[in-house]
């Protein structure tokens, strides 16, 4: 396939690049002529064509873009401060397209941001506040990126919003799978969210590769054990599982993890988290009264997500794995409600996972998804 020269950098692309960046500016941000574009990324070359291509066609988009590099950050380094005080420039727009991580905000972490909740990322604090839109893409490559985003998003658009509709009345979610997971989450008071490729708006957020609907299960009330059996995140990359990590986990936190040498290595992963967040603490990098707080969290289970863009596989790379069709998710680790945080976030996936929300209003229990397929009640 022929390349396309570059708008604005004088590079030639391949047309599959372009066109997914044409899709992530148009489709999914709806750049509009003026905006200020902040795009955060990498020298590695794969991270670098694609911003670059996503730069161009921001250009394109008569939207005014900036690209800044930083070098490759992993799970327990911290973001430039140049990075930080263009954040504080309050873009529009910002888009980190990263081989692994954003990085940890130092300030953050040892004061916070103070908004409707305390932040430790000035990132997560702009978006959620509804000052900027924005997407992220760690360990984003030009084959993901090329395949998984200029896709049909009234498709996804419409699993995502049904999904979330179902999951917005629940009050348990029960997950089992082939594998053996057979897992109850409680969500009494939890409000999901959906990542639909749709951040048209201030506030609005999310990855790209988009396709999942998550919520951050109410503290404490996660029971049961989870067989994961797709791909894990670990601290250092991702490995596909051949033998299932199965997990036991009581009032929400990690009792037990067993398994092959897969489990060997999450299981190094969340000491880690825990070592670094007690580490942190003692040097005065985390406030000592919440370093304990973030140890203690490195075991709690912080996310259920459904998979549901019909263009990605498992790769070896949760960015994509988490977004396959006929899949669900468990994180371990910080949640997205602000009220267990850790310093690490680990995906995990189960395969043809059957889904039953518990609806806390008729008091039904209805399917969501059988054998890792949607199915309407």
């Amino acid at each position: 396939m022929s390349d396309v020269p570059g708008f604005g950098s004088g590079k030639a692309y391949p047309r599959s690049l372009v066109r997914a960046a044409k899709a992530a500016v148009e489709d999914v941000l709806a750049a509009k002529r003026g905006e200020r574009f902040l795009i955060i990324s990498n020298p590695n070359p794969e991270t670098r064509d694609i911003a670059m291509s996503l730069f161009d066609a921001a250009l394109q988009a008569k939207a005014v873009p900036v690209l800044v590099f930083q070098g490759e950050k992993g799970q327990f380094d911290y973001t430039e401060e140049e990075i930080v005080k263009a954040l504080s420039a309050e873009p529009q727009i910002v888009l980190s397209i990263s081989k692994d991580r954003l990085g940890m905000d130092r300030f953050g972490l040892k004061h916070g941001y103070k908004g409707k909740r305390r932040y430790d990322n000035l990132f997560d604090m702009l978006y959620s506040e509804g000052k900027m839109r924005a997407f992220w893409s760690p360990g984003i490559t030009i084959d993901t990126f090329s395949r998984t985003v200029p896709i049909d998003y009234s498709v996804l658009r419409n699993d995502c919003r049904r999904t979330l509709r179902a999951m917005s009345k629940a009050k348990s979610i029960r997950v089992t799978s082939p594998a053996g997971t057979d897992i109850t989450v409680g969500v009494k008071g939890r409000v999901p969210k959906s990542d639909d490729g749709d951040f048209r708006h201030p506030g609005s957020a999310g990855n790209v590769p988009s396709g999942e609907v998550y919520v951050s299960p109410a503290i404490g009330s996660t029971n049961g054990v989870i067989a994961f059996d797709g791909s894990m995140a670990l601290n250092e990359g991702e490995v596909v599982i051949r033998r299932p990590i199965v997990v036991e986990v009581k009032d929400g936190f990690i009792k037990s993890v067993s398994g092959a040498s897969e489990a060997d290595q999450l299981k190094k992963s969340i000491r880690s988290g825990e070592v670094n967040a007690r580490s942190m603490g003692k040097k005065g990098e985390i406030k000592p009264s919440e370093a304990e707080n973030y140890r203690r969290n490195a075991r709690a289970i912080g996310e259920l997500g459904i998979g549901l863009n019909r263009k990605a596989k498992i790769v070896a790379n949760m960015l994509e794995d988490e977004k396959v069709y006929g899949t669900c998710h468990f994180a371990i680790g910080s949640n997205y409600d602000g009220d267990a945080d850790a310093l690490i976030h680990l995906d995990g996936l189960v395969k043809s996972p059957t889904i039953a929300i518990f609806d806390g209003a008729t008091r039904r229990e209805k399917q969501l998804m059988v054998d890792g397929r949607l199915v309407w009640n």
